[in-house]
């Protein structure tokens, strides 16, 4: 089949983040027809919580955690940054594809993965060593703008759980050269998949042009692009764009969960 032919023949998609996620999603793009320019419109950055997360790696180095968690492929960058050691008696529970290529390019052990889907909602009803009645001693390493779902299904469940913000998000600027591209519709799609990307493409992008396709992934990101005022038109199936809107949402979360979204 022709790249003309595929679902998303003739779109030339910006991928706002870097990375094992970047790759892992302009791969399945490109797959299914579309060029994409990775761009990230978002960075990271050293947490506000740095003395809790250096004290959190000395306790996991320990081996005082029965268990880690992680839904975004950054953490592994984070253990990395700090030449953290994961010992083989603490177990890892990981979401999202883009995590566990990262954690095992990292070299570090993973235990266990949702079977049924991709999402933290399919671990957590999965985990059936959560569900007994030992209280579990789990570390939760998260963005500042994830929504701690694992840490507060572990916690009510009775589990003694240490959430430590490990990294920030920040905005990126986009180049001059990506500006003028969407500016001409030259790149003629855009995807949204946190409500941190949202904010920046209104704030570096104010003015699209009506055939440019924005893709919003996740239920989060698309409330917070219609608060802010991004256009939804090919939302409407009767519109021309909506079957690429909607092969390229489809695309995006069939190889990356919400969860690993940033928020």
């Amino acid at each position: 089949m022709s790249a003309e032919a595929k679902p998303l023949g003739g779109l030339r998609v910006l991928v706002p983040r870097g990375g094992t996620w970047g790759d892992l999603v302009s791969k399945a793009l490109r797959e299914q027809g579309a060029h994409t320019v990775i761009a990230p419109l978002v960075d990271f950055s050293h947490t506000s919580e740095e003395d809790k997360l250096v004290e959190a790696l000395k306790e996991l180095e320990a081996g005082r955690f029965d268990w880690m968690t992680a839904t975004s492929s950054t953490v592994a960058d984070v253990l990395a940054h700090h030449n953290a050691v994961i010992p083989p008696e603490t177990k890892v529970a990981v979401v999202g594809e883009a995590t566990a290529v990262a954690f095992r390019d990292a070299g570090y052990h993973i235990t266990r993965t949702p079977v049924r889907e991709n999402s933290t909602h399919a671990l957590l009803e999965e985990w059936s060593e959560i569900d007994t009645d030992e209280r579990l001693r789990v570390l939760t390493l998260r963005s500042d703008v994830a929504i701690p779902v694992l840490t507060q299904g572990l916690m009510s469940r009775g589990h003694d759980v240490t959430q430590v913000l490990a990294f920030r998000t920040v905005g990126v600027p986009a180049s001059v050269h990506i500006r003028e591209d969407i500016e001409s519709g030259r790149i003629n799609a855009l995807l949204v998949a946190s409500a941190k990307i949202a904010e920046q493409v209104a704030e570096q992008f104010p003015e699209l042009s009506e055939d440019t396709i924005v893709a919003c992934a996740g239920a989060n990101t698309l409330e917070a692009a219609a608060a802010l005022g991004l256009p939804t038109e090919a939302d409407d199936p009767a519109h021309p764009l909506y079957a690429s809107k909607r092969a390229l949402i489809e695309t995006v979360e069939s190889v990356i969960d919400q969860s690993d979204m940033l928020d």
